[in-house]
């Protein structure tokens, strides 16, 4: 058979269609399972804020013990200043009291993942069901609608920011890192908090006893500096 140009034309055409159709078919799968991965859906991870707002916020993860939560807040409320929250879903469901304070606080409540477990290792549906699930959980026990997600460890793979935004919520990671659930000395956590501090960063820290001694000189240098102190959903504004 004698093949033309013009045969070739539509033989390449009809080829690129189809693979177009099976293309666009594998992405609706998938985004009929987790309801998530659409171009129009592209989330983004965020490590600070914006310098215009002449700000710093503090960042609890909070998945572990209760000891030191109240005094943190006690310390927030002394000085007249919020701080974000990020729960972890077991904590709050064996935890329901003390979640119920920091609510009750004014600080801001986000979402810190059901197991704590690493998103750069877990499924796309299991991202999903970590984020999911501590969402409704919260969202039962104080009627907050979180909008914020920080990935335990601060880990996460290329689908994450995605699955997160698909369920309402901007990623966030933090610009100084305190390790204080690490090293447990006044110093080195305080000098991590503050050291080179500048409007828009995101301090992680963790309801420890070495954080709970230190937060007060850490706000007090924030204030002497100028920096304003406000939640990340605030400063990323």
């Amino acid at each position: 058979m004698k093949i033309t140009y013009k045969f070739f034309q539509k033989y390449i055409a009809n080829f690129i269609i189809i693979a177009c159709i099976c293309f666009i078919g594998v992405i609706s799968y998938q985004g009929g399972v987790l309801g998530v991965f659409s171009s129009s859906n592209q989330g983004e991870i965020i490590y600070a804020g914006n310098v215009k707002n002449n700000a710093v916020s503090l960042m609890f993860n909070v998945y572990m013990g209760n000891e030191h939560v109240e005094s943190i807040l006690n310390m927030l409320e002394k000085h007249n200043v919020k701080a974000t929250f990020f729960v972890g879903g077991t904590w709050v469901n064996k935890n329901e009291e003390c979640f119920k304070k920091i609510v009750e606080s004014g600080n801001e409540i986000g979402n810190h993942g059901y197991w704590h477990k690493d998103h750069s290792k877990i499924s796309d549906e299991q991202q999903f069901n970590e984020i999911k699930m501590t969402d409704e959980i919260v969202k039962t026990i104080s009627g907050i609608s979180m909008t914020l997600f920080a990935p335990p460890s601060g880990a996460y793979n290329s689908k994450t920011a995605n699955i997160a935004n698909s369920l309402g919520y901007k990623t966030i990671m933090w610009t100084k890192d305190t390790i204080d659930w690490r090293d447990n000395d006044k110093t080195l956590v305080f000098n991590r908090a503050v050291n080179n501090v500048k409007a828009g960063d995101l301090i992680l820290c963790h309801p420890t006893e070495v954080t709970a001694s230190v937060l007060e000189k850490i706000i007090q240098k924030y204030k002497e500096i100028g920096l304003k102190i406000t939640t990340v959903g605030q400063n990323i504004i």
